[in-house]
């Protein structure tokens, strides 16, 4: 039975709120617009309607505020622990976005999708602990390629070693590195000498 009540923006709401529970519990290959539409107690044309395909309501279903932390309120030595710590927490949490991940590892508009959340969002918040604003971008994509790696082997490919670190022992040893990428005066290291000059 369909809800005839609701207004459009109430009923596209709804649509959203069932689709983003059917794609995180079933993936996006399993999850169909039958399915949602008799959840959300609407005619599955006007999902059509609203949405217009089934991708394009996942790509609005995965449309996702990461809310990571305020890192100017946190000392710097504490940065990466506290990046680690709320992706690791968020990857458990938001299965949506573990729909994202694994849709992006073979299809190139969810790949996209992955990539401006992450370019945009990380960007954003690690920019007041760069030490160098020019390079807040490389420092950025560096930091998400570390975290995106750490979700990819633990839930798309399922690493046994690293699905059976706790939370602690990810942020441990993962850390460091995003505090390196973000918060180191430079990239270089010290050099041999015997190298410099070299081609």
């Amino acid at each position: 039975m369909t809800d005839t009540r609701r207004s459009g923006a109430e009923s596209r709401e709804r649509i959203l709120a069932v689709a983003r529970e059917h794609f995180a519990r079933q993936g996006y290959d399993r999850t169909t617009i039958r399915a949602i539409a008799s959840e959300a107690r609407i005619d599955p044309s006007m999902v059509m309607r609203y949405f217009g395909s089934k991708e394009e309501l996942f790509t609005a279903a995965a449309a996702i505020d990461l809310a990571l932390p305020d890192l100017t309120k946190i000392p710097v030595e504490e940065v990466g622990r506290t990046l680690v710590a709320h992706f690791v927490r968020t990857w458990d949490s938001d299965g949506t976005l573990m729909a994202l991940l694994r849709r992006a590892a073979s299809d190139p508009a969810a790949a996209e999708q992955m990539r401006s959340i992450f370019a945009a969002q990380v960007a954003r918040a690690v920019a007041p602990v760069c030490p160098d604003p020019s390079q807040v971008p490389h420092r950025a994509a560096l930091a998400a390629s570390q975290l995106l790696g750490i979700a990819l082997g633990r839930y798309v490919l399922v690493l046994p070693p690293i699905v059976d670190m706790d939370t602690d022992e990810i942020v441990e040893w993962v850390a460091p590195t995003i505090d390196r990428y973000l918060t180191a005066e430079s990239a270089r290291t010290d050099q041999d000498p015997g190298r410099a000059g070299s081609s």
